[in-house]
């Protein structure tokens, strides 16, 4: 489709950021949906003077939702939670929220829809977070019938909150848990491949109507994955396989903290690998090479090392 106006909801996120930087690159005028536009001020700078706009939108309000897509082109939903709080609920925002937004986006006229899923997204999940991205999905395929979905695994890049988050966890603790025994699969995504998915589909009308699976070059287990972060920070760290059961009796009081560490209904998610399905529509019918995990790690995990940058593990 001709380039024009795209509303992005979630656009200050971790993935929204590279989003909203791709498609100002490729000609396209932004508006970025936020509940705070004032923390998405730093995404003006990603293209000229007035081609990135911060708005203010809650997807639990239509008022607010519909003033977000009004003129819009094309709409991209990439608000989602990892857990629960308050009025942040998942049916709330990842099920209720992204029907509030097609439906919008289909009256205000726009001709392309792309909602961000995730890998594992089934209705008949025990995990409320999967459940709630399948109703997600369902919702938006009902009011906007020809929307592209696309489903990434679990997403590293400079700002995520996988590796970066464990990566401090070893600076300051002797071990480091493995859910399950660490033997859950991943298929990591570099964030810009999936930016780079999103610009593509916008710009295909013959993904329209289809959901993709995006998931890199490679698969690990948890633990290979711990172990590759550890080797990367220069730090030597046990690794002690938790039972699930476990798990679930520990996490049932961590998510009590202001900060939740681990959910039960993170453990949940854990008992089923997050990796493409072997008959699933990816990045090769996209026309992209996904990056390797080994080729960006080391360029943001080097502030984790005893001595940082300069200690080169």
């Amino acid at each position: 489709m001709a380039r024009g106006l795209v509303t992005v909801f979630g656009g200050s996120g971790f993935i929204g950021r590279y989003v909203v930087q791709r498609l100002a690159r490729a000609g396209w005028q932004v508006r970025v949906a936020v509940r705070r536009p004032n923390e998405a001020l730093f995404l003006k700078t990603a293209g000229d003077v007035g081609q990135v706009t911060p708005v203010a939108a809650n997807i639990r309000d239509d008022r607010s939702v519909a003033a977000a897509v009004a003129g819009a082109d094309a709409v991209i939903n990439l608000v989602g939670i990892l857990y629960a709080s308050g009025k942040q609920s998942f049916d709330a925002v990842q099920a209720k929220g992204a029907a509030r937004i097609a439906a919008a986006a289909k009256a205000a006229g726009a001709t392309r829809f792309v909602q961000i899923s995730a890998i594992g997204a089934d209705p008949a999940s025990d995990s409320a977070y999967a459940r709630s991205k399948a109703e997600g999905e369902q919702a938006v395929k009902l009011a906007f019938a020809n929307a592209t979905i696309l489903r990434p695994s679990i997403v590293f890049g400079p700002e995520d909150d996988f590796f970066n988050r464990f990566a401090r966890m070893a600076m300051m603790s002797p071990a480091l848990p493995l859910i399950g025994g660490g033997h859950t699969k991943f298929q990591p995504v570099y964030v810009a491949d999936v930016a780079a998915a999103v610009e593509r589909v916008l710009e295909d009308a013959g993904t329209t109507g289809r959901t993709y699976e995006l998931g890199g070059p490679r698969s690990y287990t948890f633990r290979a994955l711990m172990e590759m972060m550890l080797k990367e920070i220069g730090r030597c760290r046990l690794l002690v396989p938790l039972p699930f059961a476990l798990a679930t009796l520990k996490a049932s009081f961590l998510q009590l903290l202001p900060i939740k560490l681990l959910t039960v209904d993170q453990v949940r998610l854990l008992k089923r690998d997050n990796v493409v399905a072997a008959n699933a529509l990816g990045f090769k019918d996209l026309g992209i090479a996904p990056t390797t995990l080994e080729a960006v790690l080391p360029s943001y995990l080097d502030q984790y090392r005893p001595l940082g940058y300069y200690n080169k593990a």
